[in-house]
């Protein structure tokens, strides 16, 4: 039977029952809980730290009324970079390889940031659509071309971490199952292909941090333009 590379992004089920919000939900038992004490352990501290550099860091450039955001914003880069690292290991899946789940966090959230631009300062929100300085003939086309691209961001977010991700899984599978083709044959070659396994390992480990990242940088580059 001819394996097939893209059953791993199929949605696990157990007994007729979809294993989607187990996938979910399971990495944030490894998230350790502040307790109630004056001082915690070294990793509950770390991860205050840790939580503290990047609010301020992800915040810093935003208006003091989007600092409401920093639970939100923070949540979701621990939620994605969780369930993108679990993803790397043997036996897993990955939910973020969905594109629905990623549309999902991706459309609520710029549509929440639009609704904010437009209520506390439409005249500014509107303007993005219309730079300053165009001379009438282009004013139509302007509107169109940049009201388009306004409804691409929330696409361009899901799809990013989607492909990322995605390309990443498919690259290893495939140099994993050349490994275990060659063993037998040609051990030497073998050696070689998985030391380059090793490496792009290493490299898939990067890319889920940083597209994790990436997702919520660009979510507070899109809510600093409307508060």
């Amino acid at each position: 039977m001819v394996l097939n590379f893209f059953d791993q992004f199929e949605s696990p089920i157990l007994m007729g029952l979809p294993l989607m919000a187990v996938a979910i939900m399971l990495p944030w038992i490894f998230v350790p809980t502040p307790s109630s004490r004056w001082l915690n352990n070294r990793l509950i501290t770390l991860q205050a730290w840790f939580f503290n550099r990047f609010s301020y860091q992800l915040l810093m450039p935003i208006n003091p009324a989007g600092h409401k955001w920093a639970l939100m914003l923070t949540s979701l880069m621990v939620f994605l970079f969780l369930i993108n690292i679990f993803g790397l290991l043997p036996y897993t899946f990955t939910p973020t390889t969905q594109l629905s789940l990623n549309m999902g966090l991706a459309v609520p959230l710029w549509l929440a940031t639009v609704l904010t631009g437009m209520r506390n300062q439409p005249t500014h929100a509107l303007g993005h659509l219309l730079p300053e300085g165009t001379p009438v003939p282009l004013i139509p086309v302007l509107i169109i071309i940049e009201t388009i691209s306004l409804f691409i961001r929330p696409l361009a977010l899901g799809v990013r971490l989607t492909a990322n991700l995605t390309a990443g899984h498919l690259l290893i599978q495939l140099i994993s199952t050349a490994v275990f083709v060659l063993l037998p044959l040609m051990p030497p070659v073998a050696i070689l292909t998985a030391s380059v396994l090793f490496l792009l390992t290493i490299l898939e480990v990067a890319v889920a941090m940083i597209q994790a990242y990436v997702f919520v940088l660009l979510m507070s580059l899109y809510l600093q333009e409307n508060v």
